[in-house]
């Protein structure tokens, strides 16, 4: 299960000269590569770094500097082929994060005199959609005929599956509209509304505090005017256009036909008298 967890207040730590007072926050993207660097006093002669993660604080990494060892222990398996350890510094780095590694990060270093700890909060933020602006379908379909329908195009911005985010209408660079979620794994969608003719720049914009995703509207193609089926109007007596256009041609061609079978009859009914 992907877990979206904001560490809004870390413990602050008793340092002894090897680290600074404060712990640090991270926030970073799913898919990233992040490195917590241990950035020790050289002067000191550390002997072993450890990491470990997680409210227990299970061993991740190890780094032996005495007899330049590395060793890893990767918690259930979502740490694997993931953890780079630098041998001269012990920082460690973890690629292609995932939000299953959203935690609290403890480096703990031993010198010959004491022992030193430091804690990362890393916040892992799952990437974001882009996204996807469609025209109302009921637009067309509704029976209504007021000038505001005639006028507007009804427009929607839509994303699926995000949490901790924004959603929000811009025209140009001002804000319009906007919806915010902090539940994970949830759909989101704003209306908008604007006229066939307009000229204005709009774009739907998706963000969270690390990021954003932008669709700029192509009302051009968006907002073309209903296409009317011509078969299905129909007139007072119930015939449809279609119907309606049929008979008409068959009325022209019937026309010069029966003129013609007529003409005919009247040379032939000529003649006759003649005779």
């Amino acid at each position: 299960m992907k877990n979206f967890l904001l560490f809004t207040y870390v413990l602050l730590l008793k340092e002894t000269g090897v680290f600074g007072a404060s712990d640090e926050e991270m926030s970073v993207t799913e898919g990233d590569s992040v490195t917590l660097h241990t950035d020790f006093n050289e002067t000191l002669k550390v002997e072993l770094i450890r990491w470990r993660y997680g409210p227990d604080s299970a061993p991740i990494a190890q780094l032996n500097r005495e007899i330049n060892k590395i060793l890893y222990d990767v918690l259930d398996g979502r740490f694997r082929g993931r953890l780079q350890l630098n041998d001269q510094t012990g920082s460690l780095t973890i690629t292609n994060i995932t939000t299953e590694h959203t935690g609290v990060y403890e480096l703990q270093i031993s010198s010959r005199n004491e022992v030193s700890s430091k804690k990362f909060s890393i916040v892992v933020s799952a990437r974001l959609p882009v996204p996807v602006i469609s025209r109302n379908s009921s637009q067309c379909s509704s029976s209504s005929s007021s000038s505001s329908s005639e006028q507007n195009c009804s427009l929607v911005c839509s994303v699926v599956n995000v949490g901790h985010v924004t959603l929000s209408w811009y025209k140009g660079n001002s804000l319009l509209s906007s919806i915010s979620v902090s539940d994970l794994s949830i759909s989101l969608s704003l209306p908008l509304e604007v006229e066939y003719q307009d000229k204005n720049s709009y774009s739907c914009v998706l963000n969270n505090p690390i990021s954003n995703q932008t669709q700029h509207l192509d009302i051009t193609t968006l907002c073309h005017t209903c296409e009317v089926d011509a078969s299905s109007l129909t007139t007072a007596d119930g015939l449809s256009l279609g119907h309606m256009v049929l008979i008409c041609v068959v009325v022209v061609i019937a026309v010069p036909v029966f003129a013609v079978i007529l003409q005919k009859m009247e040379r032939t009914s000529n003649r006759r008298q003649q005779h």
